[in-house]
Order: structure tokens, then sequence, then C-alpha cells
């Protein structure tokens, strides 16, 4: 791959836009009723956990991708074979993001274009970025994040002041008790969005600091984690519970309600700019890793001669991989939560963490 360095500010911008992506927007937690704040959070908290798992093979081979790590683990044919399922992996998630980018345009702002336009409009921008490099991708979430925080301060300001925030609709706490946020916290939020974060795991090599990995992930985990965690109490503060739970995008109601003196209306544009950055970046990490895995399993020499071929892919898989919005949305929750995210973000690296335990062991009591 190319021979690029990202900064610790970088990284962190990175990853707390990928962090928010979708989940920012969707209905995340609905699950626990009134209480889906506190589900968030827990999720969040097992995101933690997970980190852990991914730090420490991390820490062991700091110069490598994942891809790369999982052939020294697991031997150089079985390692290659698990490589190129995260591989295929990282390409489902981008076109996964990429369909949730578009339909939501579809939904919100363009409901005459086609779908095949807004994919391959999105598609072609990122392949732009990606050929450029990391470097100029961590440069531009730099930008990018400011406008995203100021976009977001005034957001929440105008809505504060509109006066449509009821307190009441968060009460009473644990009306339901324990049983229904922790059954959506464990396994739903752990694994999206907070165990997707899986994916630096291909990007780590790149930071010039990687001492401050850690921090970093950290830092734009637990930040993000409280953002998504505030707002989904904001949404149900606004809209009452019942209306977050029949709304596709509550955000987009919760913003939509903003009048202030007949005159600052409609401002559905603050939501859809926001998501069209987060999901940006969230589709171009997962494309870079797809990437990157199919350079360090392939010997490729030159990345950007595939870049533009993957994009291909990505855009007929998010058009392939549903025929609706509610097909593609329970495909998300009942399948790819359950049948992808437990093996890939959990299982195969727990098994990795503890092969790479017992090597460890064998080499200390060798010297």
């Amino acid at each position: 791959m190319e021979k690029a360095k990202v900064s610790v500010i970088q990284l962190f911008a990175m990853m707390f836009l990928f962090e928010l992506g979708s989940a920012l927007v969707v209905s995340l937690g609905s699950g626990a009723g009134k209480d889906s704040w506190l589900a968030i959070f827990l999720g969040m908290c097992g995101g933690v956990v997970l980190f852990l798992v991914y730090y420490f093979l991390f820490r062991q081979y700091p110069n490598l991708p994942f891809t790369g790590y999982a052939r020294i683990i697991f031997g150089k044919y079985i390692g290659w074979v698990i490589g190129l399922l995260y591989t295929v992996y990282f390409l489902y998630a981008a076109s996964r993001n990429l369909r949730d980018f578009s339909d939501l345009l579809l939904t919100s702002t363009m409901p005459v274009t086609p779908l095949l336009a807004i994919n391959i409009l999105m598609v072609l921008a990122i392949c732009y970025v990606l050929y450029l490099g990391i470097e100029v991708v961590g440069r531009t979430a730099e930008v990018f994040i400011v406008t995203l925080l100021l976009f977001g301060v005034a957001g929440n300001f105008l809505v504060f002041v509109s006066g449509n925030i009821d307190f009441h609709n968060l009460q009473p706490l644990l009306e339901n008790g324990w049983k229904p946020i922790l059954v959506t916290a464990f396994p739903s939020i752990t694994y999206f969005p907070f165990s997707e974060m899986f994916v630096f795991t291909m990007l780590l090599p790149y930071l010039n600091r990687p001492k401050l990995a850690k921090n970093v992930w950290l830092s734009a985990l637990i930040s993000s984690g409280l953002i998504l965690s505030y707002t989904a109490a904001l949404n149900v503060a606004v809209l009452s519970v019942e209306e977050v739970g029949r709304s596709t995008f509550p955000l987009l109601s919760t913003i939509g309600k903003v009048n202030l003196m007949e005159f600052l209306q409609r401002l559905d544009a603050l939501v859809v700019y926001t998501f069209l950055i987060t999901m940006f970046f969230k589709i171009a990490i997962f494309f870079y890793a797809a990437i990157i895995g199919m350079v360090d399993l392939f010997k490729l020499k030159n990345h950007q001669q595939i870049i533009l071929p993957a994009g291909i892919i990505i855009t007929f898989l998010s058009m392939m991989i549903a025929s609706n919005f509610a097909e593609h949305i329970e495909e998300g929750q009942n399948i790819t939560s359950f049948y992808i995210h437990i093996p890939l973000h959990i299982i195969i690296p727990l098994i990795m963490m503890v092969v790479a335990m017992i090597r460890n062991r064998f080499k200390h009591k060798a010297n």
C-alpha cells in the first residue's frame, strides 16, 4: 500500500465521523423505549470491551493490517482465507451503508431520483478521494468534523429555543425494567455501531504515533457514543416514544419541528447534510479497508488500479442487497447482526487473541 501516515487528530476525526454514520439518524435503541439513551450507553460500554480485544492484537503486530497478522496467527493458508472473508465483508458493509445513504436521500429530499444515480455519484466521489490517498481522507475528515460540530450546536440550539422539548416524555426511568434495555444494548447496539470500529484494525498501521492509538480509539468511541445517547434522548423528548418508534429517521422529524417566528422552518437540510458527511466517511473507510485487504492478500503493487473496479462492485451490491428499504432494514437487524457481526467482530478476534497469548507465553518460556 501507499507509504502514508495520518496524524492523531485525523484518525480521531475519521473514527468519530465513522461511528456516527447512519446511527445518528436511524431510531437506534428504539427497542428500549424511553430508555433508549441508556441502552446506547451500555452498548457503548460493550464496544469498549471489544476494543480491548482489537487493541491487544494491534499491539502484537503494530505494523500490519488485520489481514496480515491473521496469516501469522492462523498460518499461511487458513489466515489467507480468513483475510479474504474480511475483505468481502468490508465490501458488503460499504454497500450496505451506501444503500442506507441513498434510501434516506430518496425518503427526505429526492423522492423521484433514481437510486442508482445517487449511488454512482457517491461512489465516484469516494473513489476520487481514495485515489488521492489515506492522507487526503484524513485531512478532509479534519475539515468536515468542524462543520459537523457547528451544525450540531446550531441544530441543538434551535431545537431548545423552539420550545418543543418535553422532558416528561423521558419519564419514568426504567419504566419496563432492565430487561428491554439489556436485550437492546447486548447484542444489537454493541454490534451496530460500536463493533463496526473493528474496521480500523486495517488502518491503524498508518497512524504516525502508534503509542497513542489506544487514546484516540477510546476517545472517539466514547465521545461518539455519548452523542448518540444524547440524540436518542432528544428525539424521545421532542417526539415522544410512540412517534420515535414509528419514525424511520427520527432526527429528521425532530429538527423538522423547529419553527421560530414562522421564519426558521424546514431545517431538514441540516440533518441531510450531517448524514451526507458521516456516511461519506463510513463508506470510504469500509471501502479503503477492502482495498488494503485486496492489496495485502493478492500482493498487488498499485492499489489505485483496483479502486474503480471495487467501486463498481459496491454499487452493484448496494442495488442487489434488497428489493426495498424495509427488506434492507430487516436484513440488517436479523441477519447481519447475528450471522456476520458475531463471528467476524467477536468470535474470530477472540480466538486470535487467545492464540497470540499462548504463543507469547511459549516464546517467553523459550527465552
